[in-house]
């Protein structure tokens, strides 16, 4: 996994929270102190945190299940857009649609809408056939549900858990994820409430070298995961193959063994 020291934390600013009089006092045990009217995020703890993280979403990931990023503050979506491309893994980063989670067959409909108007856009012949005004409507529609449902065009089914990056800000997807018992990994800052999620990693949510920083460290652990899933596969399928030529072989040795008998009866009757 990816090997972040507390320097890095530290020079990424990691520990900087929200001014102490927005803070949410059941992040208390993830503060270390407070300066200048700033909540400072103990560091030691966020370590820890996202070492805990790591771990169980290589494990999720090695089980060949999927892991949603989400993101769709402006700082945050660069990188985890990049990172969930990078990894092919689903992301939402322009805006949470309401029942994404909990009434995907919905969203199945949209998906399969969106394919639909790219198959439609793309063949030549039916778009000549079109038009123009119209045309141009099924454009505008396909490039709305592009921007909204891209990230997970090729979701079949829910996801096995959800990164996040602001709590507060992805509220409903946060409470989404709970009603299904979809575990939640998220950036948790000052203001924030910890128990809402799974596996919180205290951390400054709003400044893009820690947000960077962390969801680079999760896509570590997530490539971590899909090698050894890989590895895995390989293990099983040099197990298989010995086993069927083990099988083979003995299949071989047994024919051979029933043709001696035989063989011997034939020496003794030309006697």
């Amino acid at each position: 996994m990816a090997q972040i020291e507390y320097k890095d934390l530290l020079d990424s600013g990691v520990h900087f929270g929200h001014l102490t009089r927005k803070w949410d006092p059941r992040m208390a045990p993830y503060i270390f102190m407070e300066k200048n009217g700033i909540h400072i995020i103990d560091l030691n703890k966020t370590l820890s945190c996202l070492d805990q993280a790591e771990n169980a979403i290589k494990q999720i990931v090695r089980s060949g299940r999927k892991i949603m990023f989400v993101a769709t503050k402006k700082q945050a979506q660069e990188i985890v857009t990049e990172e969930a491309k990078r990894l092919k893994m689903p992301y939402v980063t322009d805006r949470w649609l309401g029942g994404m989670l909990t009434n995907f067959g919905t969203i199945r409909k949209s998906l399969k809408k969106l394919q639909s108007l790219d198959k439609m856009l793309k063949d030549e012949t039916t778009v000549n056939n079109i038009a123009k005004r119209e045309r141009l409507m099924l454009a505008r529609e396909q490039e709305k549900l592009d921007r909204v449902l891209g990230g997970v065009a090729d979701l079949t089914r829910l996801p096995a858990a959800l990164f996040i990056v602001d709590v507060k800000r992805e509220h409903i997807a946060v409470a989404e994820a709970k009603r299904l018992n979809i575990p939640v990994f998220a950036i948790c800052d000052t203001n924030s409430n910890p128990d809402l999620v799974d596996f919180p990693i205290p951390g400054n949510d709003d400044a893009y070298k820690s947000i960077a920083l962390i969801t680079l460290a999760i896509g570590k652990a997530i490539e971590e995961g899909l090698m050894e899933r890989k590895q895995d596969k390989d293990d099983q399928r040099l197990a298989e193959e010995e086993e069927a030529k083990r099988q083979s072989d003995q299949k071989g040795e047994a024919a051979a063994a029933e043709e001696a008998p035989s063989a011997a009866i034939e020496e003794s009757d030309e006697d």
